[in-house]
């Protein structure tokens, strides 16, 4: 086998380990009736299958890319498969919601490293010419697992127990470890002379998990309420010291490299990845919870109708990886964002009796217009990054996308059930069943259902649609918001090898070449 073909083996077997991360972010909704009939779990319980998972991989992500810099990416991608392996395992025969939750938290942690580890192995592997290749392949391999998650959990709750959703990852995690183990190079390790920086971890850690836990539980508890505001207030004061305590480092592996954090490829690209997912992730929280309460469709029939969605991510990422060579990344990222925007506003325009065809016209616009983007902004953050701090920049990319991710669901779902509960109509309903109708449109429609009513039914229809049209709009100004950073702040990057693209500048067309031999220059940390 040639070096070239191990190079791309390699790749496809980081690609297997993160589309089974992509698979279990979904796969999880899918089984929860099951799991709480099952388990005799309580409502608490069930939001924290999801977010023991959530805040584990926040509280992981940045030290992971440290450490995997420090100690070798392939050890750790092996160490954290098995993890994410054991985890899946111990999910599937767990007994209780106190044993499901623990599992979640070790499905997490594996996710954790394997995320920013799978983005470093582009920047490892690859000349700055083929990583745009290398990314459309981890992309796809993410993107492909998100609508399979309800497919896949459909058809295997139709046949086995509810355990058999995690108990799947198994043997594809067994072959991405064998294929690890075969393809994957061992790389030069960083920083051998020097301590790692424990108080560093253990700070960004702390902040991420405290501003990741007040924003999740800001929905249910409100804003105002005294543990969210310590959470998210707490959070970012501690992030702000740790930045602070990494500027002052000196002979130490940091968390979070400033030499790169101060190249503006870098940092303009992973902010626009950011604002790309948290306008995004407001959609793909609503459509769902869309698709059952009005479209009355079960879970295989929304992972179904998530397709179109999907499908315009999957072709936008080709097409970018395309157009590569004859537009900047700058370009591309911002007709992303401009279409993706354009998307959302149709979207909002949504009425209750409009049916699955107009919003799978609209859907496929927006997963256009966020997969163009996203793949740009990518692009031009992992295009300068060098390898000796593969890991640590990857990692920082993808926590600024995970903070983006829970901000959208949590800010834009707030924005929709504040909007549903100001318009669904109770008038008449007895107290506590008024509550339960303003809970949320499920428990809304299951009332409407019991009694009968098909006007409560189409009250909270009409109140859901007006919710998600006020969040899909908010969704739209955050996509006009990335495509002016991408056009004023992004530099011109093409992947391309520099000298076969005159129409660069001389500070541009030396990015290249730079990106791929300063491993030395980045570890110097700024005065």
């Amino acid at each position: 086998m040639t070096k070239d073909n191990a190079r791309w083996w390699a790749m496809g077997a980081t690609a297997m380990s993160l589309f089974v991360v992509g698979l279990d972010m979904t796969v999880l909704n899918v089984a929860l009736p099951d799991i709480a009939v099952d388990l005799h779990a309580s409502t608490a319980q069930l939001q924290w299958f999801a977010d023991a998972y959530l805040l584990v991989m926040a509280a992981v992500l940045l030290p992971a890319g440290m450490l995997g810099d420090r100690f070798g990416r392939k050890n750790l991608t092996l160490a954290a498969l098995a993890v994410f392996g054991l985890g899946s395992l111990w999910c599937a025969v767990a007994d209780s919601p106190g044993s499901l939750i623990a599992a979640r938290a070790v499905l997490g942690l594996g996710a954790a490293v394997l995320i920013p580890l799978a983005m470093s192995a582009v920047v490892v592997l690859f000349e700055p010419a083929e990583r745009s290749r290398a990314i459309l392949v981890l992309s796809l391999s993410t993107m492909i697992g998100l609508p399979l998650g309800p497919i896949v959990g459909g058809l295997l709750l139709q046949n086995f127990w509810w355990g058999s959703v995690f108990a799947i990852n198994v043997p594809v995690i067994a072959l991405a470890i064998l294929a690890v183990t075969r393809f994957m190079p061992r790389d030069e390790v960083t920083g051998q002379g020097e301590r790692i920086d424990v108080v560093g971890a253990v700070a960004a850690g702390a902040g991420l998990l405290g501003l990741t836990y007040g924003v999740i539980e800001a929905p249910a508890r409100g804003w105002s309420d005294p543990v969210v505001l310590i959470g998210t207030i707490g959070g970012l004061l501690v992030l702000a010291a740790f930045l602070v305590w990494e500027r002052r480092l000196r002979g130490v592996v940091p968390v979070f490299d400033f030499a790169v954090w101060a190249d503006r490829g870098f940092r303009y690209g992973a902010v626009a990845a950011a604002i790309a997912s948290l306008a995004f992730f407001g959609v793909m929280f609503t459509l769902p919870q869309y698709y059952r309460a009005v479209l009355g469709a079960d879970a295989l029939g929304t992972g179904l109708r998530s397709l179109p969605l999907v499908a315009g991510m999957l072709v936008a990422m080709r097409l970018a990886n395309a157009l590569g060579t004859r537009f900047s990344m700058r370009s591309l990222a911002a007709a992303g964002f401009v279409l993706m925007a354009a998307g959302l506003v149709c979207g909002a325009t949504t009425g209750v009796s409009d049916g699955f065809g107009r919003t799978g016209m609209w859907s496929t616009v927006v997963g256009l217009g966020f997969g163009m983007s996203l793949f740009a902004a990518q692009n031009t953050a992992l295009f300068t990054l060098p390898r000796a701090r593969a890991a640590s920049g990857s990692a920082l990319v993808q926590t600024l996308r995970q903070v983006g991710s829970v901000l959208g669901i949590a800010v834009l779902g707030a924005l929709l059930n504040h909007e549903y509960r100001a318009a669904v109509d109770t008038q008449g309903l007895p107290v506590h069943t008024a509550g339960v109708v303003r809970e949320s449109a499920q428990a809304g429609l299951e009332v409407a259902h019991q009694s009968g009513s098909g006007a409560l039914a189409h009250s909270v229809a009409s109140a859901f649609v007006q919710g998600m049209d006020a969040a899909l709009w908010t969704s739209a100004g955050i996509a006009l918001v990335g495509a002016i950073v991408a056009w004023r702040l992004m530099p011109v990057v093409r992947p391309v090898e520099p000298e076969a693209d005159p129409s660069l500048d001389g500070a541009e067309s030396g990015r290249a070449e730079e990106a791929v031999d300063r491993a030395d220059a980045s570890t110097a940390r700024p005065a």
